[in-house]
């Protein structure tokens, strides 16, 4: 059965890389006690196995720590004797030690990877709460550890009892034998015994492993709502993702447009510029009709190609910032420009067809709405 959340929700879904991640962060990672139990007392034994060869030598260094010939050197030695002492037992301590420690270490790297949550060692004051310690003893997973416990007590019991009583009658020759023989008995029994609880051992390490991994990817599942959220942090939620979607291809086609765009700017009457960031091309028949048209319009490489193909065809750019802007900003390509702009235009076409006639005109200031004045993002100047 799931495992539920706090809110209720059953955990259904395979925990994401962030969720993985975030649990690590939090100090839950996969661990296995039976794991621990069966590498560190094989290694143990190995150890075991390399006692003779250092447990003589050992043995003769610590005898001559108490051979002193006279009674005249105890005082002086002494200090020197209980230096020797420490530094034995700090070897053989390192010796039992170090290869342990180097097991462990290897044994959680296997199972779980080794991890250091600073999260989890943080002090928290639940885990001193004595009810909330009787919550865990008491919960399902202390009983099922409760459970595993007496069970393996009573299965290495019981197979040690079947190992000893197998060989009863060989045991029993170890009173009534030489100390050869019962030295040859014990080489034989001894082993085999230690070879049978360590299998064992080994048996239920696989088993605890497996169910260790099962319990600890039921408790990182996620619900539905979960693997929702975490999507929506991740990758923004569907309405973002398709307004930013909505954005791209319009800006798509605006670019696109543009660019087909460019082919008509050797008809305009003339270009806006702002020098180089914006470019508007217009174009006015003054018998006709209607508002200035925009042929084209760009900002960035758009723009210099637009002021580079009006200087090819020998029409006139005429720089004036706010009013290419405003144009730019206000105005589609192939419509009119905006009637808020009709004043401003029509003071720059008149000087530029002056211009064009060759007659001497200074430069007009050019004059915009208020609400028409943009920057180069497009925001209102204030």
């Amino acid at each position: 059965m799931a495992e539920e959340s706090q809110d209720g929700q059953e955990k259904t879904e395979e925990p994401s890389q962030r969720k993985i991640q975030k649990s690590k962060e939090d100090g839950q990672i996969l661990q296995s006690k039976e794991m621990f139990v069966f590498t560190s007392i094989a290694m143990g034994l190995l150890i075991f196995l390399f006692i003779p060869e250092i447990a003589i030598p050992s043995m003769n260094e610590w005898g001559k720590l108490f051979q002193i010939e006279s009674k005249e050197q105890l005082s002086n030695l002494a200090f020197t004797r209980l230096y020797q002492v420490f530094e034995i037992i700090i070897i053989i301590a390192l010796f039992l030690g170090i290869p342990l420690m180097i097991v462990c270490l290897l044994t959680q790297l296997a199972v779980g990877g080794i991890n250091f949550a600073p999260k989890a060692a943080a002090f928290k004051g639940s885990k001193i709460n004595p009810i909330k310690g009787l919550k865990r003893m008491f919960s399902m997973k202390g009983l099922v550890e409760l459970a595993k416990s007496v069970l393996k007590v009573v299965l290495l019991i019981g197979l040690a009892s079947i190992v000893i009583y197998i060989m009863l009658p060989q045991l029993l020759q170890i009173f009534h034998g030489s100390i050869k023989s019962a030295l040859e008995i014990m080489y034989y029994a001894f082993p085999l015994l230690i070879g049978v609880l360590l299998t064992a051992l080994a048996i239920i390490a696989a088993i605890d492993y497996f169910w260790q991994r099962h319990v600890h990817i039921q408790q990182i599942k996620m619900t539905k709502q979960e693997l929702k959220d975490e999507h929506k942090q991740t990758d923004g939620s569907p309405e973002v993702k398709a307004k930013i979607r909505r954005m791209q291809m319009e800006k798509s086609r605006d670019s696109s447009k543009q660019r087909e765009a460019l082919e008509n700017v050797s008809n305009a009457t003339a270009v806006i510029t702002n020098p180089t960031h914006f470019a508007v091309a217009l174009k006015y028949n003054p018998g006709e009709i209607g508002a200035p048209t925009i042929l084209a319009k760009g900002q960035g490489i758009i723009a210099q190609q637009i002021i580079e193909r009006a200087n090819d065809n020998k029409i006139t750019v005429f720089r004036s910032p706010l009013l290419a802007r405003a144009l730019y900003f206000t105005g589609e390509i192939g419509q009119e420009i905006s009637d808020k702009l009709y004043n401003a235009v029509a003071v720059a076409l008149a000087y530029i067809y002056r211009i064009d006639q060759g007659e001497p005109v200074e430069e007009p200031e050019i004059s915009i709405p208020d609400e028409l004045s943009f920057d180069e993002f497009g925001n209102v100047e204030t």
